[in-house]
Parts: structure tokens; C-alpha cells; sequence
């Protein structure tokens, strides 16, 4: 099994390598925009905090539809951003901790663990 994790700030990339190797595992750091392009290969898309600016939050959506049509499964950490596509959400928890975005906040704060479903599935 290969797991790669995605960034777009090269500092991020040293980060990556770093908590692999605190945690014995190996990673495939990726550079780039995945939103861009088609989804990789993958059997799972684990998405964290993204939903901080709604055009950033709107191709995210849109890269996480196209998962979806890809038969990945897709599921979000957040702690409740504003633009977090709340419809499409099925929380499955949630857990007290900090919000590193949230400068005015202090204390713990609510943070979510999501299940991306399909607009279609809503409701139902």
C-alpha cells in the first residue's frame, strides 16, 4: 500500500518527511495542485482543513466530485470552516482540540471528521 500526501507550500514537503519518520511509516510527498488534475489512483482521499476560502473550498469540492465519479472514497478532517460543503457531509466525529487557523479563538475548539458523499446520496 502507498500513501501519499499532497501540499502545495514546499515547506511543507519537509514536514511531510518529518512526521513519517517520527511515526516509521513512508510517505509519498507530492508538490502540486492536486485540484488541477484527475484524482490519483487511490482507494482513499483524506482532505484537512481546506475550507478556509470559498474559492479554495470550491475547487476542492469539485476535485473531491470527481473522486467520488473515481469510485475513492473521501473523507474530511475540518474544524468547521465557513466553507466547509456542510450538504454533502455525513459527520462521523468529532473531538475537542486546537484550530492553529483560528487566531482570536482560544481554548479547545470542535474539530470533525467527515464522509464526502455525493450530492445524489443526501437525504436519502
Amino acid at each position: 500500500m502507498e500513501t501519499i500526501a499532497a501540499d502545495t507550500d514546499p515547506y511543507a514537503m519537509t514536514a511531510i518527511d518529518l512526521n513519517a519518520a517520527a511515526n516509521g511509516v513512508t510517505v509519498v510527498p507530492s508538490l502540486g495542485d492536486l485540484t488541477a488534475s484527475s484524482p490519483p489512483v487511490v482507494d482513499l482521499v483524506l482532505v484537512g482543513d481546506l475550507f478556509y476560502d470559498q474559492d479554495v473550498a470550491e475547487r476542492v469540492t469539485i476535485f473531491l466530485e470527481r473522486c467520488l465519479e473515481a469510485d475513492i472514497k473521501v473523507l474530511i478532517g475540518d474544524p468547521w470552516r465557513a466553507f466547509l460543503p456542510r450538504t454533502r457531509l455525513q459527520l462521523l466525529a468529532e473531538y475537542s482540540g486546537p484550530d492553529f487557523g483560528a487566531i482570536n479563538r482560544v481554548g479547545p475548539q470542535k474539530n470533525a471528521v467527515f464522509l464526502f458523499e455525493p450530492e445524489s446520496q443526501r437525504g436519502s
